[in-house]
């Protein structure tokens, strides 16, 4: 029996620097929350990067859905990618820019592969 993937990392962050000799990834400007004046905001430019293992070999999608109601999220982020064995650690690079939220709250993100459910967490924006 296959088990489901496991999600190793969540990070939520300005910038990843990945080093071209080692392949080393630096993760620059971490942070879990967006603090603005006035509503609606858009946000220019966050990465989301995350660390995945137990994924079994082959093509896999990754789904990233937000919402500020948990019954009514849409999705953000649908993409391919391969894994080359269940012990390998993928780490995922998103880059999301100009994400607008209509009005203050914490904002639930589910994230998926393959259809099942790997992390439900938050982003809280506040005044």
């Amino acid at each position: 029996m296959q088990s489901k993937p496991q999600l190793l990392a969540w990070i939520t962050c300005d910038g990843v620097h990945i080093d071209p000799s080692s392949g080393k990834h630096t993760l620059l400007g971490a942070f879990s929350n967006i603090k603005a004046q006035r509503f609606p905001v858009t946000h220019p430019f966050m990465i989301w990067f995350l660390t995945l293992t137990d994924c079994a070999q082959g093509k896999h999608r990754l789904r990233i859905l937000m919402g500020l109601n948990p019954a009514d999220l849409q999705p953000l982020i649908e993409r391919e990618f391969e894994a080359q064995s269940p012990l390998h650690r993928i780490n995922l690079i998103s880059e999301i820019r100009n994400l607008t939220f209509q009005q203050a709250g914490d904002y639930s993100l589910l994230i998926e592969v393959d259809d099942e459910h790997l992390l439900v967490t938050n982003l809280t924006v506040t005044v």
